[in-house]
């Protein structure tokens, strides 16, 4: 009979109790306060009018794979009543689900229908079209709303497979939720605003309520999210948070505004002409005025910095920063570094993050000093023209500060000559020219009156390197072994794993690349959330075909906010498993009555904050510990690959999963990934999964978009990001997204995953699809009627160096076996991408106690 790495006993477990006080600890710290007239922190729980439509209902993370389901949620109402708060507005809070319930049922009446006219699947419907609540219950619901402190809590949550809109109710505030906050400000002494958001919203509307006192992001912050605001309110955890990306006064003022996603009303082609200006980049060079800049944060505290020291050479900048607390409460400060470089030739942001740092917690009066260090490639850009990264001679004004509008310059970098640092070749070259913002059209800044200390750096002694790229791979020359050779005679030393490799069919190596759900194996079809058989919900594995070899499971669950596992499963006595036939919490099913012998098994997993908010902390060792949580919950249910952390950059605030992903800045994201995969790796057999590799910046019609991205901008953002995080962190596998750029599925793209991610920048380990990319099937069932661009090509996956295809159709391998036998397919392809799924196969700490067949014969 199977076994099975779930709890038989539903109760909590010390680890689970001590995640979710982990949670608890850490969530706050990544909160971000964006105003305060002094009234937080409060001296004492009181009496509070708690209205909002995440009062009662809080959102702990976003939906689709991103979502985790979690024994419970802790609610911003629960959260204040367990800290000693007086909530005197329950009849509106009663109101307002008896609403929301009304609303949901309706909604979900309209997708039903929906489903049976498309023929989809409900929840693919609901994906495309989330829930969004448009109405909400106004404040004579409250029969007595006593206190001096009102809070209002407001909630919006997104998900995979559609975009947000700039509408009442998503990004702009319903017409109902502005009269609601007007009366409270009007009525209360306190009014705080709590944001439970995994992204931007419409926040200048709330700052022009009269009487807003606080407003704070508390995020999605997973589990424990009620019970870390009640500790930031209170003063018990301090809020240390900064915004991970910028907030615009209005939503025109994002570059990419008028033509994103549904905006523009072309879903098929995205074309980004703002190039290099995303975000802080955009609004720093360009004049415009943000709400709150990118790295903007209060805190209960207040601080003053001092650069002790500073200096340079041809390898990189040495900071040495003091942090003194001049408040009158104990907080912690983010250095920030970002670096000005000269304008000639190339097209370069006013300034770019190098660097940051956070103190510990600092007592009033106490004092520490970080020290910052960053190397000179993150001052570089990149030239088309020579095909090479390159300093241009002139100065590099370093600075330090509190966010991207507040620094002051501490050295000056006098480069005597360009310097080619690294020598590449092209990659995603665009289908047609393509016109794109320019610096030249930007006010040109006031002249820096400050005089840092300067530094002359000597261009001929930058190190520089031209990239060696390889070619195809030749096949794999058959060993005379006489017998079957498995993974334990590999371990054993008795053969190579390219031996094994080179003895398997071809047949067989088209079933190693692809993954187990399709007939007869794991899920038998099912494309998400029952792709693993040995952990029910986990979403995908490996084939079992190969098990006469030794060749076990390679089980890999979602998501960014941490693992999502059927929380309940079901073994009959004749082994047959009972699990939900989609492993997300919406649409998690009742089982039916306990029949004798049945078994039932329970895997409760943290819901940690979602990625938007660890980002916030700017804190790597907090995102360390976050990984190392989940990482211990990998090894206690058996899963190998967690499929995270997601990456992309929040090029727009509408995309439906920014939740999911860190920041606008490739720096702080590609740093916070690889601090995140750092944690989880700690676990021997636990592997982290970058995601998604790349640009996959848009929701709606994401399987057939065209992103149309100029080569600059692809080094120097939607690439770097996660360059740095292979550099960092070493994560295991990476996983490419739906999308297409510059007419190449990223799936089939061997410039991206071979050229640049393994060649130039070493990345080591196998590379997977994003769920059904290769299968047309569901590529036309989910994207739009009118869509012309096909799904990414199987054979294409292999020889681009895409090694596994998740979760798996029989016509994947079909389709390899096919290009193989007529030639378009070289087998050293399909050799070199099994070669890298058996090498992490054989990573798996569990392998010794795996039976094999060491004795057949051929």
């Amino acid at each position: 009979m199977a076994t099975y790495h779930a709890l038989t006993d539903a109760a909590m477990t010390p680890l689970e109790r001590a995640h979710l006080d982990l949670v608890r600890r850490l969530a706050g710290q990544c909160m971000v306060v964006l105003e305060n007239d002094g009234t937080l922190p409060l001296a004492e729980p009181c009496p509070v009018a708690l209205f909002g439509n995440g009062a009662r209902a809080t959102v702990k993370g976003g939906t689709g794979s991103g979502d985790v389901n979690a024994r419970f949620t802790v609610s911003v109402e629960e959260g204040l009543e367990a800290a000693g708060f007086t909530v005197t507005t329950k009849d509106w809070l009663d109101a307002q689900a008896a609403l929301t319930r009304r609303l949901h049922q309706d909604y979900w009446t309209a997708v039903e229908a929906e489903a049976a006219r498309t023929g989809q699947e409900p929840m693919f419907v609901s994906w495309a079209a989330p829930f969004v609540p448009q109405e909400i219950t106004p404040f004579s619901a409250a029969s007595n709303p006593a206190g001096e402190t009102a809070v209002y809590v407001l909630a919006r949550n997104s998900g995979e497979g559609a975009d947000r809109f700039r509408s009442p109710g998503d990004y702009q505030l319903l017409p109902g939720e502005l009269a609601l906050l007007t009366e409270l400000g009007r009525r209360y002494k306190r009014l705080i605003v709590l944001l439970n958001v995994g992204g931007v919203v419409d926040a200048a509307a709330i700052r022009a309520v009269p009487g807003v006192s606080a407003l704070v992001l508390i995020g999605q912050s997973g589990a424990m999210g009620g019970h870390a605001v009640a500790d930031v309110l209170l003063g018990k955890t301090d809020p240390s948070g900064r915004l991970a990306s910028t907030w615009a006064k209005t939503y025109a003022d994002y570059p990419a505004a008028a033509t994103f996603s549904h905006n523009g009303g072309q879903w098929h082609e995205a074309y980004y002409r703002e190039s290099i200006y995303v975000g802080y980049r955009y609004f720093d060079t360009f004049g415009v005025e943000p709400l709150y800049p990118f790295g903007y944060g209060l805190g209960y505290a207040s601080f003053s910095r001092e650069t002790v020291e500073a200096d340079a050479d041809e390898h990189g900048v040495r900071l040495q920063v003091r942090v003194v607390n001049t408040g009158t409460r104990p907080g912690r400060e983010v250095v920030q570094v970002y670096a000005a470089a000269p304008y000639y030739a190339l097209e370069k942001p006013r300034q770019v993050l190098t660097a940051f740092g956070k103190t510990g917690l600092l007592a009033p009066g106490e004092a520490e000093t970080l020290s910052l260090t960053f190397p000179l490639e993150r001052l570089e850009s990149f030239s088309a023209e020579r095909c090479a990264y390159v300093l241009e001679r002139g100065d590099y004004l370093i600075r330090v500060g509190r966010h991207s509008r507040d620094t002051e310059p501490v050295l000056r970098l006098r480069l005597d000559g360009d310097a080619e640092t690294r020598r590449v070749r092209h990659i995603c070259p665009l289908e047609e020219p393509m016109e794109t913002l320019s610096r030249r059209s930007a006010p040109v800044p006031a002249e820096e009156r400050a005089e840092p200390p300067t530094v002359i750096l000597a261009a001929d002694r930058i190190p520089a390197e031209t990239v060696a790229y390889a070619g195809e791979p030749a096949p794999l020359p058959e060993p005379d072994a006489g017998h079957i050779i498995t993974l334990a005679d590999v371990r054993a030393g008795r053969y190579t794993l390219e031996q094994l490799t080179a003895q398997l069919t071809v047949a067989e190596l088209a079933d190693l690349c692809v993954g187990a759900a399709r007939a007869g194996e794991a899920g038998a079809g099912q494309v998400v959330g029952r792709g693993a058989r040995a952990v029910p919900g986990a979403a995908g594995d490996i084939t079992p075909r190969l098990a006469y070899r030794g060749v076990p499971g390679m089980v890999n669950a979602d998501g960014p906010a941490g693992l999502r596992l059927a929380p309940r499963f079901r073994v009959t006595a004749a082994g047959e498993i009972l699990a939900p036939s989609k492993a997300f919490s919406e649409y998690l099913e009742e089982f039916p009555p306990k029949a004798e012998g049945d078994v039932d098994y329970y895997q409760f997993c943290t819901a940690i904050p979602v990625a938007s908010l660890l980002a916030c902390s700017w804190d790597l060792e907090l995102l360390e510990t976050m990984g190392d949580l989940v990482g211990a919950e990998m090894a206690r249910y058996g899963v190998r690959t967690w499929l995270a952390p997601g990456m992309n950059l929040h090029r727009d605030p509408l995309c439906g999963r920014n939740f999911e992903y860190f920041s606008e800045d490739p720096v702080l994201s590609g740093l916070c990934a690889g601090a995140e995969v750092r944690g989880v790796q700690r676990h021997p057999g636990a592997d982290g999964c970058i995601k998604h590799f790349f640009a996959n910046n848009q929701e709606d019609n994401r399987m057939s978009v065209n992103e149309h991205i100029d080569e600059q901008a692809l080094r120097e953002l939607y690439l770097r990001n996660f360059a740095l995080a292979i550099e960092t962190g070493s994560p295991a596998s990476l996983m490419t997204s739906y999308n297409l750029v510059n007419g190449v599925h990223t799936a089939n793209s061997y410039d991206a995953i071979t050229a640049y991610a393994r060649e130039e920048h070493g990345f080591s380990g196998f590379v997977m699809t994003d769920w059904s990319t290769s299968s047309a099937e569901i590529t036309a069932l989910v994207s739009r009627p009118d869509s012309y661009h096909r799904c990414a090509s199987s054979p294409a996956c292999i020889r681009a160096g895409n090694d596994l295809q998740m979760p798996g159709t029989q016509e994947n391998v079909d389709d390899i076996i096919a290009a193989v036998e007529d030639g378009t397919l070289p087998v050293g392809c399909l050799q070199r991408c099994a070669l890298r799924i058996l090498a992490a196969v054989l990573r798996d700490p569990m392998f010794e106690t795996i039976h094999c067949n060491t004795g057949g014969a051929i």
